[in-house]
């Protein structure tokens, strides 16, 4: 994160990120003490974010359909009243593959989990890549857009591969995208990344 200057991004210092994480790491029982470091949505957008993922030595971009990318906030879900914090147990939610947006965020509700962001979604790739993979790649449907008559967007936003067709271009096969379905539409490549919790 430091590496790619997220920090800067978010307007703070690496010191301030390297003793976040520490402390927090010192404190941390999610299991084997791992989590997720992830920047307010307010500090990163996703538009700042995408740009610095990478697979196949190409970098991450965002769909051209989708400049309003940053307008997709979190959906009913609260997130710390700071800059930095944790995501833990996170899951890609390969089961969920061909499930619908729709079908899919009552059953995390039940599961008491609730969808990643899509900035959360690009951290969890920017931290561990090998959580983007082809075939296996991820919804974020934590962050929704409202439109002006209040009704949301029917588009959900999603964290794939591109296979450098259409608008994409050859050159970006194999980069990391971000990009959006809709919410009724059921994708056999696309799980739903959740959290069980964020600290």
């Amino acid at each position: 994160m430091i590496g790619l200057a997220v920090h800067e991004t978010a307007g703070l210092t690496a010191d301030e990120m390297r003793a976040f994480a520490a402390r927090e790491r010192e404190g941390s029982t999610d299991g084997d003490g791992r989590a997720l470091l992830a920047v307010h949505p307010d500090r990163a957008p996703a538009s700042a974010l995408a740009p610095l993922l990478s697979r196949a030595g190409k970098p991450g971009f965002v769909v051209t359909d989708m400049a309003d990318v940053d307008q997709f906030v979190p959906c009913g879900i609260g997130l710390p009243d700071a800059p930095l914090y944790l995501v833990t147990g996170v899951d890609r939610g390969d089961r969920m593959a061909n499930w619908s947006p729709q079908e899919a965020l009552p059953a995390l509700a039940e599961e008491g989990r609730t969808p990643l962001l899509l900035t959360e979604g690009i951290h969890w790739v920017l931290q561990q890549p090998e959580a983007l993979e082809r075939n296996r790649c991820f919804m974020t449907i934590g962050s929704r857009l409202r439109k002006a008559n209040g009704a949301l967007d029917a588009r959900t936003p999603a964290v794939w591969i591109s296979n450098g067709t259409g608008r994409d271009g050859r050159e970006r096969r194999d980069a990391p995208k971000v990009g959006w379905c809709w919410w009724g539409n059921r994708h056999t490549w696309l799980g739903f990344a959740s959290t069980t919790g964020r600290g």
